[in-house]
């Protein structure tokens, strides 16, 4: 009677231990499911902080520095080529792109699992050319005119005294903000920025030289660069948030597939 106590005893024991551990289990569960969910709802957080931020740095661009600044582009710092050099840094981005894309899907059609470097620069490609698609939307919906007259006689700030919006008007004359250089640089670099934090003074810098470019030769408002640079982070962060989220099959099952429960 003792011997068989004893294994109640134990059996109890063992099925109490059992039962906390499972406790444990589904409580560690939780918690990591509540922090991911925590970590999302900071992103979207900081996203919005980000585009009111934004905002309010465009409108005061718009009232109190866009002006000056392109004047002061125009009569003292356009004898100088090297800002108009530091804006073709992002030229070669959209040919590489499209390579990535292609050379990439292709081995993607073999099934071969892609390796890190393979799957930031896909990355890169993709949220460049979305980011590209947004930009040309917006230039049409915003409608600005351009710092200086570059093509066809284009009205301008410089020659003509055209400063404002017009929205949806189209055309190219009126496509001055958001910058698409900004855009196409930030994007790029905020994915490298994410993937590999190593070198981040590296993209820093890029982002800079493009930025003070755009602005030096007088081919952008200060706004208009804002702007960009922001449409580009926004592409780039959301990029690599929508590859975190998880591999999800969205093809029907073939015959002899393995799925899970």
């Amino acid at each position: 009677m003792a011997g068989t106590d004893r294994a109640g005893g134990e059996k109890g024991a063992a099925g109490e231990h059992g039962t906390a551990g499972a406790r444990g289990a589904r409580s560690r569960g939780c918690g990591k499911s509540i922090q991911i969910g925590a970590n999302r709802m900071n992103g979207l957080r900081n996203w919005s902080l980000g585009f009111l931020g934004t905002a309010i740095a465009v409108a005061i661009s718009y009232l109190w520095l866009d002006r000056p600044i392109a004047q002061f582009a125009h009569d003292e710092l356009q004898r100088f080529n090297l800002f108009e050099k530091l804006t073709l840094i992002p030229e070669a981005l959209t040919p590489l792109a499209a390579f990535a894309f292609l050379a990439l899907g292709l081995r993607g059609l073999t099934a071969r699992k892609l390796s890190k470097f393979q799957t930031v620069m896909l990355l890169s490609g993709v949220s460049l050319a979305i980011a590209v698609v947004i930009k040309d939307q917006l230039k049409f919906a915003f409608g600005r005119n351009w710092p200086e007259t570059w093509t066809h006689g284009n009205l301008s700030f410089i020659r003509d005294g055209a400063y404002g919006f017009h929205p949806f008007h189209g055309g190219g004359a009126y496509a001055s903000f958001p910058s698409g250089h900004a855009t196409m640089i930030c994007t790029v670099m905020t994915v490298l920025w994410i993937c590999y934090p190593r070198f981040r003074p590296v993209y820093a810098l890029c982002v800079a030289a493009v930025a003070v470019g755009l602005v030096g030769a007088n081919f952008h408002f200060l706004s208009d660069v804002i702007a960009g640079g922001f449409l580009g982070l926004s592409a780039g962060w959301i990029g690599v948030a929508l590859w975190e989220i998880g591999e999800r099959r969205v093809r029907p099952p073939e015959a002899g597939d393995v799925t899970g429960p």
